[in-house]
């Protein structure tokens, strides 16, 4: 797994004009492969009357899936530029496509390159994204009489209660960060004499 990478909440749009051509830049959150492609065709329909629908998409996190297509552009104009924006901003699941209506004014290699990427950074910027990262999920079961000090050492490690449940004993529900996890229930078991039972899970993202 890796340790961490940003994903898209929500995608966004943004427009630049070179030459009078006009680069419209579009985002979206995808899942799949097939969800990326419905976002294209989805695209290539609502500006049917463009010369250029080029995109790029990134999917999954482990060695993820990279697609990109210059759609009639010159070879490596399009496309490729548009992934590199994806890359170089670690984001996931995400698809980028990018319209050109032409305005009449060839832009050249160097042109047009920067123009989607501008356009696909233009676009990035009204977007919303996360941070994810690797987290431990742990369920500690303590005694009244300690639950203060829990308390105290999660918030200095501004680790967030998910939930505390309160019956004989408490039970609280946290998400410990990877890299921090073996020190804070280190210092949670050393702080409550091991009187703190802690359960550990299976590592996901958050």
């Amino acid at each position: 797994m890796v340790e961490s990478y940003i994903n898209l909440i929500k995608g966004g749009e943004g427009e630049i004009v070179e030459k009078k051509s006009r680069f419209i830049g579009q985002i979206k959150p995808v899942s799949s492969e097939e969800h990326a492609y419905a976002f294209v065709e989805e695209i290539k329909k609502k500006h049917y009357a463009a010369r250029h629908n080029c995109f790029a998409f990134s999917v999954g996190v482990e060695q993820p899936l990279l697609r990109f297509s210059d759609d009639g552009e010159p070879q490596g104009t399009a496309g490729k530029p548009i992934l590199e924006v994806i890359t170089s901003s670690g984001i996931h699941n995400i698809c980028i496509v990018v319209t050109r209506y032409f305005g009449g004014t060839l832009l050249g290699t160097g042109g047009l390159i920067r123009a989607y990427t501008d356009a696909s950074k233009e676009a990035l910027s009204h977007c919303e994204t996360k941070l994810m990262e690797r987290l431990i999920p742990a369920d500690i079961r303590t005694n009244y009489t300690d639950i203060g000090k829990l308390q105290y050492i999660l918030g200095n490690h501004d680790v967030k209660i998910i939930d505390t449940v309160y019956a004989d004993d408490v039970l609280v529900k946290i998400n410990l960060r990877k890299n921090e996890a073996d020190s804070i229930i280190k210092e949670l078991t050393d702080a409550t004499s091991a009187r703190a039972k802690i359960s550990t899970f299976d590592e996901i993202y958050g």
